[in-house]
């Protein structure tokens, strides 16, 4: 499919809109990037600074004039505006532009439409975006008759929307159903996983933080790592040992961005589960970014909906890589000093060992324990399972038996209670 040429704008805020933290241009970079990941090509770009929205039309009728004279020049295939639309404004705008008009949050859902795989991933996008589209579909015949191959055309598979509210509704409340389904599911693996005692560690941060990477290199898996946003929109597990020889199951999750659309958090609540389900949370920032804070509140303030900001959480500082000598020694002097940051490079290998330390350290349950062993050599199975499952920091041979001083779950532990030496 050949890209497609978008004219972006973004309109500058102020007062009781600003966006703390990040200015104007770094937000329609930010943009621009989601744009490219939704295969796009930008074709033009215009700024608008004003003190308060405009109801009709978010930006003026003066604006409208000028962008639809630049992307008539540029031969623009549709405007994309960095702010969500309301759907009075949505109507306005596409009558008075020589194109079609997507927000932000229709971006957001045609990139996840985009790297949906799983019949999972497919039913959480197509119901946000039903969800989006039922209150902005009054005037859009045109535009919502056919499915297309661009941004934005990505829909659900439904002709006609606007012609049948209830067949939509029908549509919801089933895609809801289906998704009860998936939950009970997932419900069930939880309680199969949580008959053995193996916690899981989630990793959560912005999109293109680094996650994807980041777990392939600790688990040795191959799932999808890209530079474009949300890559990873279906949750990965897989199981890692710890240098305390603990299991634990590593979750990869789908990445959070500025101004996320409330739909997604809704309908992701599936997926999310794992990150409600998880013992320690790894947040994943990119150390290069150049509005890394606005990127951590911007996590932090989904995980506060998701009701998980009491969790313990290690700051995963990424790309060490991309910084200088003299940022790197920066880093791990405030990483030393704050204690629950640890600086690592997911492309070089760099930190790993300092991370599975950390995450040992964390983690409550199933605790690392201390203990002095005497087992007969003939036990040959008890003898493996130590080995395998416990860090040995002494052995002495004692006629028939081995002494070992061992360290390891205090589950395993327990389970070779009969061989434990007892102090006087």
């Amino acid at each position: 499919m050949p890209e497609e040429r978008p004219l972006l704008t973004r309109r500058g805020q102020t007062g009781a809109f600003t966006i703390p933290d990040l200015t104007a241009e770094e937000s329609l970079a930010e943009f621009k990037e989601l744009v490219r990941s939704a295969g796009g090509e930008v074709a033009a770009e215009l700024l608008q600074r004003r003190a308060r929205p405009d109801p009709a039309t978010l930006i003026g009728s003066g604006k409208v004039e000028e962008i639809a004279g630049v992307a008539a020049s540029v031969e623009a295939d549709l405007v994309l505006f960095d702010h969500d639309l309301s759907p009075t404004q949505l109507r306005n705008l596409e009558s008075a532009l020589p194109c079609r008009v997507l927000d932000r949050t229709q971006l957001i859902l045609d990139i996840f439409a985009r790297h949906a795989r799983t019949r999972e991933g497919q039913l959480q996008v197509e119901l946000a975006q039903l969800e989006y589209m039922l209150p902005r579909l009054t005037g859009r015949g045109k535009a919502m008759s056919q499915l297309g191959g661009g941004i934005g055309t990505r829909g659900p598979g439904e002709t006609q929307l606007e012609t049948d509210r209830r067949r939509i509704q029908r549509r919801i409340d089933q895609l809801k159903r289906d998704l009860d389904a998936v939950r009970r599911v997932r419900r069930q693996q939880r309680q199969r996983r949580e008959a053995v005692p193996v916690p899981t560690v989630a990793l959560v941060g912005y999109t293109n933080a680094g996650k994807s990477t980041l777990f392939n290199t600790v688990t040795g898996a191959q799932v999808l790592s890209s530079a474009r946003m949300f890559a990873t929109l279906d949750p990965k597990l897989r199981a890692i040992e710890l240098p305390s020889r603990r299991k634990v199951l590593l979750s990869d999750t789908v990445g959070f961005i500025r101004n996320l659309p409330h739909t997604l958090v809704t309908s992701f609540r599936a997926t999310l589960e794992e990150v409600a389900q998880a013992e320690v949370l790894l947040h994943v920032r990119d150390a290069a970014a150049a509005y890394g804070e606005e990127q951590k509140a911007q996590v932090e303030k989904v995980l506060g909906e998701l009701e998980v900001l009491a969790k313990p959480r290690i700051e995963v500082m990424n790309k060490i890589d991309l910084l200088d000598p003299a940022e790197r020694q920066r880093l791990a002097e405030r990483a030393e000093a704050r204690g629950g940051e640890v600086a690592v490079s997911a492309k070089t290998g760099e930190g790993m060992q300092r991370l599975l330390e950390a995450i040992d350290a964390a983690l409550y349950s199933d605790p690392v324990v201390e203990a002095e062993l005497r087992v007969p050599q003939q036990e040959g199975a008890v003898l493996a399972a130590i080995e395998a499952g416990m860090v040995i920091h002494a052995r002495a041979y004692e006629g028939n038996l081995v002494r070992l001083k061992v360290s390891g779950p205090a589950s395993l532990v327990g389970r070779m209670r009969r061989f434990r030496v007892r102090a006087d």
